[in-house]
């Protein structure tokens, strides 16, 4: 009797039979998942350490630090096939690794809107980053006033027999930007999406303040630094 090799780029079968408790730790505990994931923190690793070298480097030269905080996810199993599911992705691997970009995801807070730009630009033109897609939502915010800027870059990770090139998440924004972002993602896990019309008015012209708030905020650091000079 012959066997049929599995395949190891499948990941474990979705059916509902195979729904509930027991079928998501056997995700959570699938080697092949398991592995797939860790380039990704790796990946994580590696932007990380590439960040926390230009923030020493700024703080050496420079009056103030680019950053405020750093935050890294890397999506749980249970969160990347909510995702396979809602984009109407295979559940394969090499078709989520073609078309979930976000799997490793990193925050960055600055204080002013220069920082944002100074961080993308000193990190995007490292020659081993490689910039995969641009999303300027503070040039041009989203309807519903939210601001960051969004990239996803690939790097690449040093295995023990092979060069794997690994997309990663950026978000950088101020942290007048991550405040209101914060704000808004509680309202809207608090009404479940629903959100009265009263309260989006509100984040709307939170977000208009917020974003004179960054605007004035650098125009008086450019105005101490001048009277620095």
């Amino acid at each position: 009797m012959s066997v049929t090799e599995p395949n190891p780029s499948a990941l474990p079968d979705l059916t509902p039979a195979r729904t509930g408790a027991k079928a998501f730790r056997d995700l959570v505990s699938d080697p092949a998942m398991t592995r797939f994931r860790m380039r990704y923190q790796f990946a994580l690793d590696e932007v990380t350490t590439k960040i926390s070298i230009l923030r020493k480097e700024f703080e050496e030269a420079h009056d103030h630090s680019p950053i405020e905080h750093v935050r890294t996810r890397l999506k749980s199993v249970e969160s990347l096939f909510a995702k396979v599911d809602r984009i109407g992705c295979p559940p394969t691997l090499e078709d989520i690794e073609a078309r979930v970009r976000d799997i490793a995801g990193l925050r960055i807070v600055c204080p002013f809107i220069s920082d944002v730009y100074w961080i993308s630009d000193m990190l995007t033109a490292q020659p081993d980053v490689t910039v995969l897609e641009v999303e300027d939502y503070i040039t041009k915010p989203k309807i519903n006033g939210y601001r960051s800027l969004h990239l996803i870059i690939q790097v690449p990770v040093f295995l023990s027999d092979r060069t794997e090139h690994v997309p990663v998440e950026l978000q950088i924004r101020t942290i007048a930007m991550d405040f209101w972002a914060s704000v808004e993602h509680a309202i809207y896990y608090k009404y479940d999406g629903t959100v009265p019309t009263t309260l989006l008015e509100e984040l709307h012209h939170a977000a208009d303040t917020a974003a004179t708030l960054d605007q004035t905020m650098g125009r008086l650091r450019n105005e101490v630094r001048e009277l620095g000079t």
